[in-house]
């Protein structure tokens, strides 16, 4: 914990005791998927107050607790930018790619990759869970990988091949990544307060969510359940932020596409556009999108970002992971 603490990671509930705090409320607080003071302190406080057991004046008093234990106020720029030194870039596997992303994917925001199917997403996400084990020197973060599954694409015979080609223990990397299949909206949001209680405990640099929106799609449908998809889907994704906050991992969502058939479409190169609106939209710190290139390659494109020029590179799949283009 002490370890934990020097390298500026969450800090855990139990610091909360006393002041009339007892262990049977923040049990009560971990079993509503509270796990650090982080997460208190960044909870809205009706969210405490639904909790079975904890009063308006208790709640008032545990965030006031957790209030003093984190920075909530105004810093200066200097100190953002010196924060932003801790920040990690995990290696994709392709020069270009990491190259076009200025190191690789970032800890402690979301990046979102959406693309039809067959663009590499999947492919992508695997390549992540190897590569966030690596030593920091080499383009890792030297922590576990946790991989939230919707659509049964995880395949842990990819990984092996993936170590392989870093010279890891296949065995290793398999026991380092947490793998759950989700298999609603409601399941995937409760896996997520799962992961929270996980990350409390050991040192995870990677969150994937395989594909965020698949579920969303056929839990809500029609026009008349858009309103209550889309609140539930910001619901989700702020909790992700939170968690990237909170942990300071990389969260990587994948992204369905959907064809655009107003009128405007016939006009565009590429009508097609990630689903989930601008919800999905401005929760994403970054976007990638994928397209097919000829034969192994595919391109990915920088659609947003607020550090990231707009930009192209290309990236193949090939059996030992991702890689440059060989042709």
């Amino acid at each position: 914990e002490e370890e934990e603490e020097e390298m500026g990671g969450p800090q855990l509930l139990c610091k909360l005791e006393g002041n009339g705090i007892s262990v049977n409320d923040l049990n009560k607080l971990r079993e509503n998927g509270f796990h650090t003071v982080e997460s208190v302190a960044f909870a809205v406080k009706k969210q405490l107050i639904a909790i079975k057991g904890i009063s308006e004046a208790k709640a008032d008093k545990i965030q006031k607790e957790a209030e003093k234990l984190v920075q909530m106020g105004f810093v200066t720029a200097t100190e953002v930018q010196q924060n932003r030194v801790e920040i990690l870039q995990l290696t994709t596997g392709s020069k270009d790619l990491d190259s076009l992303l200025q190191g690789g994917v970032e800890t402690g925001s979301i990046t979102e990759i959406f693309g039809e199917y067959r663009t590499g997403k999947s492919q992508l996400c695997h390549q992540l869970c190897v590569t966030c084990q690596l030593p920091i020197d080499h383009g890792g973060g030297e922590g576990k990988a946790m991989y939230i599954d919707t659509e049964n694409t995880f395949r842990p015979e990819r990984l092996t091949t993936i170590a392989e080609r870093y010279g890891l223990d296949p065995q290793m990397v398999l026991d380092n990544v947490a793998v759950a299949r989700a298999f609603n909206s409601e399941h995937q949001m409760k896996l997520l307060a799962q992961a929270a209680g996980m990350m409390a405990e050991s040192r995870y640099a990677l969150l994937i969510v395989d594909s965020a929106t698949g579920l969303y799609r056929t839990d809500y449908s029609g026009r008349g359940e858009l309103s209550a998809r889309q609140n539930h889907l910001a619901r989700f994704l702020r909790m992700l932020m939170r968690m990237a906050d909170e942990f300071g991992i990389a969260v990587v969502i994948t992204n369905q596409v959907v064809s655009n058939p107003d009128g405007a479409s016939m006009f565009q190169a590429d009508p097609k556009k990630p689903i989930g609106g601008n919800i999905m939209a401005h929760a994403s710190t970054t976007r990638l999108g994928l397209r097919k290139g000829r034969g192994e390659t595919r391109i990915c494109k920088i659609w947003d970002s607020p550090c990231l020029p707009e930009g192209e590179a290309s990236f193949g799949i090939y059996p030992d992971g991702i890689n440059d283009p060989k042709d």
